[in-house]
């Protein structure tokens, strides 16, 4: 078994990877650590790794690094675990993975697995493979323009800060998307494989990363009275019924404008315009 770790997370987060790996070698398993360095390092760890016959490789970061480390083994038989560190964890969270480090070992060491269905996002820069979410337009504003020394210091409270700085910043332009080659437009686009969003809030219900496809969440009021309106309602998980919200089920979604920034699992993913469609094929993900 080999963990992928990003040093930069902070001490907390390494003291909690900590307590897992002192149960996991306490009860005799074989464990390899591996640090990255930068910023797509997990990528070629996670590659090279897989193509070594390892047969299990667990991230051991948040969301960002999850989906490193799945890029990594995109296409091949190696499972991926997960020892969730992150600011929100919400692959982990759709997949009801356990937290407590005891519940967490356990889990990686039994090894049953769960089909995970990524989804794919091809641009200008190149294809990104993303295990939860890509979003266009304000909320991937607040991504890009996030510095990452204040989320290390203050988690989740970094994107509320950047929210409120983005809100008369961002332009909201419209955003013209082709949903299986239907044209629309929104002022803020989340394509979701999953039900959660931002954490433990329900965008969009019903939806699974099991499974292939996406469900499309289409914020059509832009401007900063609507988003602070939406971002009000997320805690109550009522965002997927407030006026100018429409959710679609889609096997491809087409994001046809220029320049309009992307994020994927709370990671910068370029700008658009991008393609978005499933992987080639799924994944096998460690559970409890």
């Amino acid at each position: 078994m080999m963990i992928v770790y990003n040093p930069a997370a902070g001490q907390r987060r390494a003291q909690r990877l900590w307590r897992v790996l002192d149960i996991m070698a306490a009860s005799g398993l074989r464990i390899e650590i591996v640090e990255t360095t930068r910023p797509g390092h997990a990528i070629e760890i996670a590659r090279h790794a897989a193509e070594s016959g390892v047969p299990l490789i667990v991230a051991a970061g948040g969301d960002g690094t999850i989906a490193e480390v799945a890029n990594g083994l995109s296409d091949t038989p190696c499972r991926l675990g997960i020892i969730p560190l992150g600011t929100a964890n919400v692959l982990a969270r759709e997949l009801g993975l356990p937290f407590a480090p005891r519940a967490v070992a356990a889990a990686l060491a039994f090894g049953r697995t769960r089909t995970l269905w990524p989804g794919v996002a091809e641009g200008a820069e190149g294809s990104l493979l993303f295990v939860q979410m890509l979003g266009a337009g304000f909320d991937a504003q607040v991504v890009h323009h996030l510095p990452l020394a204040l989320k290390r210091r203050i988690g989740r409270g970094a994107y509320v800060a950047q929210t409120l700085r983005e809100l008369t910043r961002y332009d909201y332009a419209p955003i013209r998307i082709a949903i299986d080659g239907v044209e629309t437009e929104a002022s803020s686009v989340i394509v979701t494989k999953g039900k959660l969003y931002a954490g433990a809030y329900t965008l969009a219900p019903g939806a699974t990363p099991t499974e292939k496809g996406f469900t499309v969440a289409l914020f059509d009021h832009g401007g900063a009275a609507a988003t602070l309106m939406y971002g009000a309602a997320l805690p109550f998980n009522l965002i997927s019924k407030m006026p100018g919200v429409r959710l679609v089920r889609a096997e491809t979604v087409d994001i046809i404008s220029n320049h309009i920034p992307a994020q994927a699992d709370g990671d910068s993913a370029g700008a658009g315009p991008l393609r978005i469609r499933d992987a080639r094929s799924a994944m096998n993900v460690v559970v409890a």
